[in-house]
């Protein structure tokens, strides 16, 4: 499925590079694994071959779904979210960590209307930083630009400047 060189993108951690394809001996029993390098902090992950799809691991999109990503993001009718925090948490965080760049810019998307509202918590706004972390570095990549010209885009989307 992927070879080395190639960039993927592994849920909840972001895109890494496909590093060496490698087998080995792991309880009596030999697998190939794909070393992966998360390009954000440089951690290594090994994912079985066969074992890709289950994990999530996908390619990172192309330029024609980008459309759709700030699409999700500018989307503002909503229902109100009067869940309590830890319960928001707790779904957001499954969200990101299904891999989907879709269901990433829906929390970036919440937690920003979210924040005109009221006070985000301590692990809300951590999530914030993730989510728009994960964004930031899957879309550059797509549209083939830097994450700085992502930013001012997501800005741009939520009235930042």
């Amino acid at each position: 499925m992927f070879k080395v060189g190639d960039l993927a993108v592994y849920p909840a951690q972001g895109v890494g590079r496909i590093e060496a394809i490698e087998t080995r001996e792991i309880s009596g029993q030999k697998q190939d694994y794909y070393i992966m390098k998360i390009l954000e902090n440089n951690m290594t992950i090994m994912i079985p071959v066969n074992n890709v799809e289950s994990v999530g691991v996908r390619d990172i999109i192309d330029n024609e779904e980008v459309a759709k990503v700030y699409a999700i993001m500018k989307k503002r009718d909503i229902p109100a979210d009067n869940q309590t925090w830890n319960r928001r948490y707790r779904e957001y965080m499954d969200k990101i960590k299904t891999g989907s760049v879709y269901e990433v810019a829906e929390v970036l998307r919440d937690l920003y209307l979210l924040k005109v509202d009221k006070e985000l918590s301590f692990g809300e706004r951590k999530m914030l930083d993730t989510a728009q972390s994960l964004l930031l570095t899957e879309l550059s990549i797509a549209k083939k630009t830097d994450e700085n010209a992502i930013m001012s885009d997501i800005k741009a989307i939520f009235n930042l400047e």
